[in-house]
């Protein structure tokens, strides 16, 4: 049975979700505010500004449903939650990374030496104590920088960091100006010499950024709003991957993957987390907002025969006191299997076909839903594997041998959808339409006369429940 479910809302508005669709009643009347980003090619430079799609192509609705991003040989298609149904589908010339853009609309397609931005085509604007919800064809934007070996990009507070392996280069972007069609960028930088790296956007103004060579990284730096290293560390041999955690009263807490465990950035300063033995790596991390837990992968195989490991251990990162706990899932997994709850809830898609959602502060397991087929993890990284995403208190799990995806509710782990895909994908991102997949109606915003707001405060009435969403963090991939 599908449960109807009460986000409780910031200020005034309440959102009622059932089976993975944004639902709220919209005011009739004619679209405002911001334009889209027009569909398009990616560019061969960095572009600030890019047309925006006509008012005309853009249909009022009454709810928005999640929408579906899927990488696949040849392109990136969008399918909507609801139904399974093609919404778009577009040609991307060679093979195609996804990221979250930092706004809930927009997703970042790395391919072909750019980072090009793709409007998913889901638009929710507040009037008043109200909102409207707009859809349109998503399309790939003419929006891009040039990024040769395109790596991470980490959204986090008000911006998104764009790193480019094959030349260090940071572009640091404001991801609210790609509904007017303008990439915003806010600064761009330089580590000091090209690497597999990652840059992380501070709520102050800060960078967190990693420097090294190609040949070796061990070095993390923390820098102010005007580029000052305000601490450092070089004990991160192999520095890889990152998550944001709850912060505390002074400031962002990021945890960041070596070889010789973790290093948690917290209070201004860089902490090292202990670990048994020489070896530990925790390249792939997922954070949460509101959990001080980090869920890492558990690698402790410095020269694993074969050339990759294939862990059935995670770790849980506490942040607070730089410790963590190691549990084991009696399965494999891979890079692509971890993700987080609304709650925080520890998601880890095993080989033996489960989705596994652990208590993240005692790793105690709370639902084991079958997903999917036995699995193997793929002999390259970039081939299709089963794989996970988390928006709006749903997983949504792929299975590209079955060609199916499998909607699961987090917090009861029961699947309340199957989908056919039209692809067999290799990346996913879910888009919600805002970056938080929460309303929040603007102090000052004009009323709309006539029009009364459906549902009224958010209550516990009915046997609903209360979910907050995510706006996700990026992923450290392992390759």
């Amino acid at each position: 049975m599908i449960q109807m479910r009460t986000i409780v809302m910031k200020r005034r508005a309440v959102v009622l979700l059932s089976a993975g669709m944004l639902a709220l009643s919209a005011c009739g009347g004619m679209a405002g505010g911001g334009e889209d980003g027009a569909g398009g090619g990616a560019s061969d430079g960095g572009a600030a500004g890019g047309e925006a799609a006509p008012a005309t192509d853009r249909t009022e609705v009454g709810a928005l449903s999640p929408r579906i991003v899927l990488a696949h040989d040849g392109g990136v298609t969008t399918i909507d939650s609801s139904d399974g149904s093609t919404v778009g589908s577009t040609d991307v010339t060679g093979y195609a990374r996804l990221n979250p853009a930092g706004d809930g609309r927009h997703v970042a397609v790395s391919a072909s030496g750019t980072i090009t931005m793709y409007d998913t085509g889901l638009l929710a604007q507040g009037h008043g104590d109200h909102f409207h919800y707009y859809v349109q064809d998503p399309a790939l934007t003419d929006l891009s920088i040039p990024a040769p070996m395109p790596g991470h990009v980490v959204s986090h507070g008000d911006r998104t960091a764009l790193f480019a392996d094959g030349t260090g280069d940071i572009t640091l972007i404001d991801p609210t100006a790609l509904v007017d069609g303008d990439l915003g960028i806010l600064e761009e930088t330089s580590t000091e010499a090209p690497h597999h790296g990652v840059a992380v956007p501070l709520s102050d103004g800060g960078l967190i950024v990693t420097q090294g060579t190609e040949d070796e990284r061990h070095t993390v730096q923390a820098l102010d709003a005007d580029g000052n290293v305000t601490a450092e560390t070089d004990d991160c041999p192999g520095v890889h991957g990152e998550a944001s955690a709850k912060p505390t009263e002074s400031g962002d807490v990021i945890s960041l993957g070596c070889e010789n465990g973790s290093v948690v950035y917290r209070d201004g300063e860089f902490h090292k987390v202990a670990i048994d033995g020489d070896f530990q790596r925790s390249g792939n991390q997922k954070g949460h907002e509101d959990s001080s837990i980090v869920l890492a992968d558990h690698k402790v195989e410095a020269d694993p025969e074969g050339g990759a490991e294939h862990p059935t251990e995670i770790a849980l990162i506490d942040t607070s006191d730089n410790t963590q706990q190691i549990v084991d899932l009696g399965s494999e997994y891979w890079f692509r299997s971890l993700d987080r709850g609304p709650h925080g809830e520890a998601l880890v898609l095993t080989a033996d076909g489960e989705l596994n959602i652990l208590d993240p502060e005692t790793g105690e397991m709370l639902h084991e839903v079958p997903v999917t087929g036995e699995w193997s993890e793929p002999e390259n990284w970039q081939e299709a594997g089963p794989m996970l995403a988390v928006a709006d208190g749903t997983a949504f799990v792929v299975d590209p041998a079955a060609q199916k995806l499998t909607m699961v509710d987090v917090k009861s782990g029961e699947i309340y959808r199957e989908l056919e895909l039209p692809v067999v994908p290799h990346e996913i991102q879910v888009t919600t339409g805002t970056a938080s997949g929460e309303y929040e109606i603007s102090p000052g915003a004009d009323e709309h006369e006539g029009h009364e707001q459906e549902g009224g405060e958010a209550s516990d009435a009915g046997g609903h429940e209360d979910h907050h969403h995510e706006g996700g963090d990026h992923e450290g991939h392992d390759h």
